[in-house]
C-alpha cells in the first residue's frame, strides 16, 4: 500500500474558485500566485499509470497550463458540476490517442452524466462528441491495468463520495465526514491530502477544524488542505498559523 506516487495540484479552489466572481475580499485581490486557485482537481503518476482525479470547468485550462497530453484513466470522486463540468474536453484526448478515454465512477455519477451529456451516450452520437469508456466502481479497492487503487468512503452531506489512496498519498475532496472504519485505509500515508473551506462549521466540507482533526486521526508525514475558499487568509498568514506538518496547497504544488 505504500508504492511512492507523485502528485500535481491542478486547482485547490472551491466550487466557485478564488477569486470569486464579483468578490473584493482581500483574497480574492491577492497579488501572490497561490491566492489563484482553480476548481478542485488533482494529476497523479502512479505505478507507470497517469491518472487525474476530477475534469471540473476549469479542465481545459488545467490541461494546458501543466502541459498535460495524455491520461490513463479518470476518477471522479462525485457527480457535482465543479468535478465532472470539464467533461467534454476529453474530446481532445480522443482525437490525438483515437480512442475513448477511460472513467472510473460509481453508479450514481454515471447515471448523472448521462443526463448532463447525454449526447456523449447517445446511440448514433454525434461526431466528434467525447469518447468515454465508464467503469463502475465503489468503496471497494479496484485496478487499473493491474494497479490498485484504494477507494475511500466519505459523505458530502448526505451524499456519497469517493476519495482515493495511490500508494502513499491519500486525496478526499468534498468530504465533511469519514466513517471510523475508514482511517484504517489511511494508515501510513506520507501525504494525506483533505478539503478544508473555511473556519467553522459546514454543511457538507470540512472545516479547518474538522479538517485538522482528520489530520490528528490520520498522522501523515504531511498534511495538505485544498477545496479551500476565499474565506480562510491568504496562503502565507495560513500557512503560519497553521501546525507543523500541515500546509495549505496551491495550484501548481507538487508532492511525492
Amino acid at each position: 500500500m505504500n508504492g511512492k506516487s507523485r502528485l500535481t495540484f491542478l486547482g485547490t479552489g472551491t466550487s466557485q474558485g478564488v477569486p470569486m466572481i464579483g468578490c473584493r475580499c482581500d483574497v480574492c485581490r491577492s497579488k501572490d500566485p497561490r491566492d489563484k486557485r482553480l476548481r478542485a482537481s488533482v494529476l497523479v503518476e502512479y505505478e507507470g499509470l497517469t491518472i487525474l482525479v476530477d475534469a471540473g470547468p476549469d479542465f481545459r485550462q488545467q490541461m494546458l497550463r501543466a502541459g498535460i497530453s495524455h491520461v490513463d484513466a479518470i476518477l471522479l470522486t462525485h457527480n457535482h458540476k465543479d468535478h465532472t463540468g470539464g467533461l467534454d474536453d476529453i474530446r481532445a484526448f480522443n482525437y490525438l490517442e483515437k480512442k475513448a478515454t477511460q472513467i472510473y465512477c460509481e453508479k450514481y455519477v454515471e447515471d448523472s452524466l448521462r443526463q448532463e451529456y447525454s449526447y456523449a451516450f447517445a446511440e448514433n452520437r454525434y461526431p466528434g462528441a467525447p469518447e468515454w469508456e465508464i467503469h463502475l466502481i465503489d468503496d471497494k479497492p479496484f485496478t487499473i491495468k493491474g494497479i490498485e487503487i484504494i477507494p475511500i468512503r466519505g459523505k458530502h452531506f448526505r451524499l456519497p463520495v469517493l476519495g482515493f489512496r495511490f500508494g502513499n498519498i491519500a486525496y478526499c475532496t468534498d468530504m465533511n465526514n469519514i466513517a471510523e472504519e475508514e482511517f484504517s485505509k489511511l494508515q501510513g500515508l506520507e501525504h494525506m491530502i483533505i478539503n478544508c473551506v473555511r473556519r467553522g462549521r459546514h454543511i457538507s466540507h470540512f472545516s479547518l477544524e474538522g479538517a485538522l482533526g482528520v489530520a490528528e486521526k490520520v498522522r501523515a508525514s504531511h498534511t495538505w488542505l485544498t477545496h479551500l475558499s476565499h474565506q480562510l487568509p491568504c496562503h502565507e498568514a495560513l500557512s503560519e498559523e497553521l501546525p507543523q506538518g500541515i500546509r495549505p496547497a496551491y495550484d501548481g504544488l507538487v508532492i511525492g
